[in-house]
């Protein structure tokens, strides 16, 4: 694979930039628009929500280059097949041309790429060494793509996604903080203060226990409000499933990085019934 893929995470891009488009069929049924989808408007969408992604992945890569060279040698920085430099004004120019894209289309959606491109950086920066705040960005960052994609259509679009937003953060946060409790010891090396060295691994393994909890116990709330179909209910019920084993693994067998990989794919299959459930 090429390193400025590897970097940008292309496959995490994608599924971000998919959410997105996602949200855009979502808030188009729930509103009943007469016009047809707005096709430009729509693949730009797409475009941006990669291109910020992938900065956001870059500039994180670039100032955790101490952390990845314990917990992740092989990434394209520490392993030196990419330069510090070049991978700082790789991510600037992504976050530039990101944001300038949506400007383009709206001015809502241009705000949304502006404030989350400075998010992505100060998070990166400061906010993923922090207790708990770190999780609660990285879990609004990753809702907020529905509200992007719901974004074209201006304010309507935005309240008419506010429930899938709240789903994505709920269950991105528990997914975070299992993340932290996998890269302990490089966090701690890298002078970090995340959740699981400020309380313990296994109290933060309760935490994010009960955060995906939430993400579950709400999870029917789009197809009893009516924004989505039954098909909707059938493949949630399978992400659930998968949220329940990770949950598992992480407060019974203590398997923090194969929890963090069943909540990821229980992610993919909540996005896909999003996607069915839109149709």
């Amino acid at each position: 694979m090429h390193p400025y893929i590897q970097l940008i995470r292309s496959g995490n891009c994608s599924m971000g930039a998919f959410a997105a488009i996602v949200g855009v069929f979502i808030a188009y049924s729930m509103l009943n628009l007469t016009v047809t989808i707005p096709f430009f408007e729509t693949v730009l969408i797409f475009i941006i929500v990669f291109l910020i992604t992938g900065a956001g992945n870059s500039i994180n890569d670039y100032f955790d280059v101490d952390i990845d060279s314990v917990n992740k040698p092989m990434r394209p920085i520490p392993s030196g097949r990419i330069g510090l430099s070049q991978a700082l004004y790789f991510s600037l120019i992504l976050f530039a041309a990101g944001t300038g894209l949506a400007f383009h289309i709206n001015a809502i959606c241009g705000f949304i790429a502006l404030f989350n491109s400075l998010l992505l950086i100060y998070y990166a920066h400061t906010l993923k060494r922090t207790v708990l705040l770190g999780n609660l960005s990285v879990g609004y960052l990753t809702g907020s793509t529905f509200l992007f994609g719901g974004a074209v259509f201006g304010i309507a679009g935005l309240k008419a996604l506010s429930v899938l937003f709240l789903l994505a953060t709920f269950a991105t946060i528990a997914r975070e903080i299992v993340k932290d409790i996998e890269d302990i010891e490089g966090d701690k090396k890298d002078g970090a203060n995340t959740l699981p060295i400020k309380i313990g691994a296994k109290s933060s393994a309760y935490v994010a226990a009960f955060v995906g909890f939430l993400a579950v116990l709400a999870s029917p709330i789009p197809y009893m409000q009516s924004m989505l179909s039954p098909t909707y209910l059938y493949i949630v019920a399978f992400a659930d499933v998968l949220f329940a084993v990770a949950v598992f693994e992480i407060i019974v067998r203590r398997n923090a990085a194969r929890s963090s990989k069943l909540f990821k794919i229980a992610m993919l299959f909540a996005l896909l019934s999003f996607a069915a459930g839109s149709v």
